[in-house]
């Protein structure tokens, strides 16, 4: 009789916390819902497949590891503006709306204010497990055959060319705020950021999943130029690779 009490609060329990996680990802598909920009609600339920698979290896809570996923994008400045994205306005409210606990509510959204490659610039880096879980599977989807799809149609969505084999390569280490400005094209965001993130990631698993990535956009480029005849871009590739050990 007790095995059954407990099994049965055990199962409460869990439909009480998969009705939580439904809750909050149906406002968060409402807030996301252009998949042309590269940041759509399709973004986030790749990194939750990712996030679940490297939390499979390495542990952590996966409730604060799902809601963080969900929560991740839901102000980013690029989207919603630097107020939303100081405040996390918008994951507060769900947050709320979906009536988390306050100890996960403080977990989830410390694990978003410490993410993004911005957030890197400046020398802020996820502590928790669940955080680091979660900025490896962000990262992971930025690159590989993925990551160029999603900077090319986010490069589109904002009027910008994806190459442009006329303007030399940019080789000086970025500040916050000059990437946050971003590149004149496509093709320089991969010497700016893409190229070394599995150098940033936090797990294990995550650095393995990032390594594989990486090359498919190696073997990209080095297509991509080629086809061109862009001979600066195929030295810098080269250079770029040697010097930073990729």
């Amino acid at each position: 009789i007790v095995t059954v009490y407990y099994c049965k609060k055990f199962h409460l329990l869990y439909n009480y916390l998969m009705d939580q996680i439904t809750l909050a990802a149906k406002q968060v598909q409402q807030l996301l819902n252009d998949p042309t920009d590269g940041h759509g609600f399709d973004h986030v339920e790749r990194v939750r497949k990712i996030a679940l698979q490297i939390a499979e290896q390495e542990g952590g809570d996966r409730q604060i590891i799902e809601l963080a996923v969900l929560l991740h994008d839901v102000d980013d400045y690029k989207i919603f503006g630097q107020a939303s994205a100081d405040n996390l306005t918008n994951a507060k409210r769900i947050l709320s709306q979906a009536k988390i606990t306050t100890s996960i509510r403080h977990s989830v959204l410390d694990i978003i204010s410490h993410m993004g490659y911005s957030k890197y610039l400046k020398g802020i880096r996820p502590q928790t497990l669940e955080g680091q879980i979660v900025s490896d599977a962000d990262m992971c989807d930025a690159i590989g055959t993925q990551g160029i799809l999603r900077t090319h149609a986010f490069t589109l969505s904002q009027g910008h060319a994806f190459f442009n084999p006329a303007i030399a390569p940019r080789r000086h280490d970025l500040s916050p705020e000059q990437y946050q400005v971003g590149a004149e094209h496509a093709v320089q965001h991969f010497f700016d950021k893409l190229l070394l993130i599995p150098n940033l990631m936090l797990t294990p698993t995550g650095q393995q999943i990032a390594q594989k990535r990486q090359q498919i956009m190696i073997d990209f480029l080095t297509n991509l130029f080629e086809e061109t005849d862009s001979e600066i871009w195929q030295k810098h590739l080269r250079e770029f690779i040697k010097s930073k050990s990729l």
